[in-house]
């Protein structure tokens, strides 16, 4: 899965967020799958174990990311944040459970809320007071010269994986080490997110040198109650208590993340004891096998997901440089049908319709209800775009098919279930699909970067609970040569009229005015379909009865957002 910076997202992206996908907002349970039922009932909180200090855990991960570089590109694998970011880098906010609803809270970075104020002039003006005891791991204190520091390197940067509302600021006033006052050019309703989706980068360690260098392979500062110790490529990242942080210390000594990226592989190694806790994507086997009750395994299984899987489609390359052929792709699959056919155990069974996650309900509609399984409507958008089928049944035009590669990411059945189906609904369309299957280091790192694709398949994962589509669609986030590949518009979306709607949601203060662009956005999306929506991807969680500490999903910041309180069971 890749990250969005917020879909805010990434999502779950979040917003209250429920509502819009009752079949989604069902499945929320614990221990037992069930207990599914058609409300939208939240996420119950397990019941917390007593641990020990002390002793180690060896985690499964399910992807490894390309660097631990966590602005550029290179970071975009949501694996890597919950990994290695989270519980390293300081953040201004965190997303927390508050009246059963996971929204940002200040974080202990800071000493409070920070006061956002929009001037007669339009601009804004965001002040943070820094928490005096906060320091880095080397005991030099976080003050407002990291906070300049890292608006700077994001604003500044080639190759960064996104520049919303960074791309406003034009000053970082760091006169008082312990207030940073940050001023934009323009009104950002997403200003939670500064400082907050990337966390703080020390600047005394980084300011004139080679960032993306010094932290491609990890490193050793932290602002957070873990350190990196290592960091072995294709095997392993390992974490040691940070010793000098503020906050609550671990309670355990050291924690492993295996790299497992077969899924078939990871619940063996669950089953062994060789690995203590999965957090793997549902599986058909996978949810077969915890229904059926794993010994000496809990688990906890939450449809409140910001995890927004969808077919992408790259808008710049044939066939899907035609809108009538992106249009005639969606009625040609029964995304009904493959949604029940994966998630249906858990009593899901109708697709995603808005690029917006179920965590930001409120500001996603339904408009790609539309596109239902219709070949009839699929003959008269090719035969009117100049498509002609020829004796083997495949649209053809001026020499060429409608033939294309879908990339997914090998070893994840799931997905080659979903692939399998729709070469089969795609073929009785008229469409001829292959599948290439590519590692997530490749596919994040330059195959979707470069725009060397056709189609693909993946998740985005909304990494903080406010909406935008802007860093998905705009076209300001096309990553290119030219901005140093800079952007998640993997797509090459280019849509007349939604860059301006798409600024207005990330502009507008206004909740209803905000809501009703993003709705007009949504409209204007699902017409042009850049790409098209599946599912969104619920959250399991697997633990061993070994393990202790308030084990809960949190469907922002990952498995192992509170992984210091967890411990060995006591």
């Amino acid at each position: 899965m890749s990250k969005s910076l917020l879909r805010t997202a990434v999502p779950s992206s979040r917003p209250s967020r429920r509502g819009a996908l009752a079949a989604l907002t069902v499945a929320a349970l614990i221990g037992s799958l069930a207990a599914c039922s058609a409300s939208p009932t939240p996420a119950e909180t397990n019941e917390e174990v007593a641990v020990v200090d002390g002793g180690e855990l060896v985690i499964g991960a399910e992807q490894e990311p390309d660097c631990a570089d966590w602005i550029a590109t290179c970071g975009g694998s949501i694996w890597g944040t919950y990994v290695m970011q989270i519980p390293t880098m300081p953040a201004v906010f965190e997303t927390r459970l508050v009246d059963d609803e996971w929204v940002p809270q200040p974080s202990d970075l800071v000493t409070g809320e920070p006061t956002a104020e929009v001037a007669e002039d339009g601009t804004q003006t965001v002040t943070y007071d820094i928490n005096p005891e906060a320091v880095w791991s080397d005991g030099e204190p976080i003050t407002s010269a990291d906070f300049a520091y890292t608006a700077l390197q994001i604003r500044d940067g080639d190759d960064i994986f996104d520049k919303t509302g960074y791309d406003r600021i034009t000053d970082v006033d760091v006169s008082d080490p312990q207030k940073a006052v940050v001023t934009l050019d323009s009104a950002f309703a997403g200003w939670r997110t500064l400082f907050s989706v990337y966390g703080i980068m020390p600047a005394h360690i980084l300011e004139g040198q080679d960032r993306g260098a010094m932290m491609a392979d990890g490193y050793d500062f932290s602002g957070g109650p873990w350190k990196i110790e290592k960091w072995t490529r294709g095997t392993s990242v390992t974490l040691v208590p940070n010793e000098n942080y503020w906050g609550e210390k671990p309670h355990l000594d050291k924690v492993t993340f295996l790299f497992l990226p077969d899924t078939t592989a990871a619940f063996q190694a669950l089953k062994s004891g060789q690995v203590s806790v999965l957090a793997p994507t549902p599986q058909l086997d996978a949810l077969t096998q915890i229904e059926a009750g794993l010994p000496g395994v809990k688990s906890q299984v939450d449809a409140r997901s910001g995890n927004l899987e969808a077919i992408w489609l790259n808008n710049a390359a044939a066939p899907f440089d035609s809108v009538a052929v992106r249009q005639a792709l969606a009625y040609s699959i029964d995304r009904d049908a493959i949604v029940k056919r994966l998630f249906g155990s858990l009593g899901i069974d109708k697709a995603q319709q808005s690029f917006n996650s179920p965590m930001v309900a409120p500001f996603a509609s339904d408009d790609f209800s539309q596109y239902t399984l219709d070949l009839d409507k699929v003959d008269e958008l090719m035969k009117g775009d100049g498509w002609k089928k020829n004796g083997d049944g495949v649209w053809a035009k001026s020499g060429e098919t409608a033939t294309f590669s879908i990339k997914t990411l090998a070893g994840n059945k799931r997905r080659d279930l979903t692939v399998q189906v729709l070469q089969s609904q795609l073929a009785d369309a008229g469409f001829e699909m292959t599948i290439d299957q590519v590692t997530p280091a490749d596919l994040f790192g330059t195959i979707a970067p470069e725009g060397d694709f056709q189609a693909g398949i993946w998740a985005l994962v909304d990494t903080f609970p406010d909406p935008t589509l802007s860093a998905t669609f705009s076209s300001v986030n096309i990553p290119s040569e030219a901005n140093g590949f800079s952007g998640i518009n993997f797509y090459r979306a280019d849509i007349p009229g939604l860059d301006d709607l798409l600024t207005q949601v990330d502009s507008e203060i206004d909740t209803d005015a905000r809501i009703a662009a993003s709705h007009e956005g949504d409209a204007l999306i699902a017409e042009n379909v850049p790409s098209l929506p599946l599912d969104a991807v619920p959250n399991v969680l697997l633990w061993s009865e070994k393990v202790g500490g308030p084990l809960q999903i949190n469907p922002i910041e990952g498995p192992f957002w509170n992984l210091a309180e967890w411990g060995l069971a006591g």
